[in-house]
């Protein structure tokens, strides 16, 4: 093989590992499945009843933190607001409104004021802040269209808790966490580091403060050992909603957003495929390359040997000369 062509393999050897390495967690994200740290749904299942009472097992504040740009609550999502409200009236409930949420900001993580006031869509600091009040007050958050079938008692019982999604990774409309959690300082101090926009404002709230940038700080949090308590729970799609026994319903919502989100919606239920296209693409791509590349080097070579020049077997030189 040629010196060339090998300095070629090696330097895209070097470029694929490198890539690799920069979206390793993204792909480990594909064959995640959250179950070893799933919430059994043997506990899940147990009546409401046996939760209900205030025990030693219960570590989560019983506050329940919801946001919204005002007061007024659209009509589609004040039944399930109520649905969580009218089910725990021992629970303290608080509306995060964008005032009270900057102002909060402003008075307890002054030093985020800046990024947050830089966000270009208000999802984005929708996103933001709940990771800050359940870091600075613990309690479970839940957007206003996820209504509540049961009491959210047994959510309590763990010192932190998301769940999961589908087709992969974790969502951030549902969790609940002691104060001062390490997994919720994690992500709050990782917030300024992925505050990127990427031009369409679904991939740039997904990637900045929404679900995937969770779900990348939560596997990268999860691939770390640490002791039990500080491990996070996952509330399995069985559990969540869809069955007599699950914690929640989903009212409308998702309003904010765009046309972009479909495409990312149809990616998100064929990854699979586009996995394998993405290798397949690759390898097209390091073919065509590794041609041009040959095809490269043997020109040169002709080169050398233009018109002019007529090359000679080395005795048949030393003949002429003598």
């Amino acid at each position: 093989m040629r010196k060339g062509t090998k300095v070629f393999i090696f330097v895209n050897f070097v470029v694929i590992c490198l890539l690799v390495n920069a979206f390793s967690t993204l792909i480990a994200l594909l064959f995640e499945d959250g179950a070893v740290h799933a919430i059994p749904a043997a506990d899940i299942m147990r009546p409401s009843e046996d939760h209900t009472d205030r025990n030693d097992r219960q570590v989560i504040p019983r506050i329940i933190h919801q946001t919204y740009v005002n007061d007024s609550i659209p009509a589609q999502w004040v039944p399930s607001q109520r649905s969580c409200i009218d089910l725990h009236p021992d629970y303290e409930y608080k509306l995060w409104t964008d005032t009270l949420s900057r102002e909060f900001i402003r008075t307890k993580y002054p030093w985020f004021l800046d990024t947050f006031d830089s966000y270009p869509f208000p999802i984005q600091r929708a996103d933001a802040i709940r990771y800050f009040i359940l870091d600075h007050y613990g309690g479970i958050y839940l957007d206003l269209d996820d209504g509540c079938a049961r009491r959210l008692d047994v959510m309590l019982e763990y010192p932190a808790w998301l769940r999961r999604t589908l087709p992969t990774g974790i969502s951030n409309d549902a969790m609940g966490a002691i104060p001062h959690h390490p997994f919720f300082e994690r992500v709050i101090q990782s917030l300024e580091r992925y505050a990127n926009n990427y031009g369409m404002p679904y991939i740039t709230v997904m990637s900045s403060t929404g679900p995937l940038f969770l779900s990348i700080i939560w596997k990268q949090y999860m691939s770390e050992e640490r002791p039990e308590q500080d491990h996070v729970r996952v509330l399995m799609p069985p559990e969540y909603r869809n069955n007599a026994w699950s914690i929640f319903y989903i009212a409308k919502g998702n309003s904010w957003h765009g046309k972009d989100a479909q495409t990312i919606f149809w990616m998100g239920k064929h990854w699979m495929l586009l996995t394998f296209s993405g290798f397949a693409v690759a390898g097209v791509v390091f073919a065509v390359m590794f041609y041009a590349w040959t095809a490269w080097i043997g020109t040169s070579r002709k080169d050398k040997n233009g018109p002019g020049y007529i090359l000679l077997p080395r005795r048949e030189c030393v003949d002429r000369m003598a």
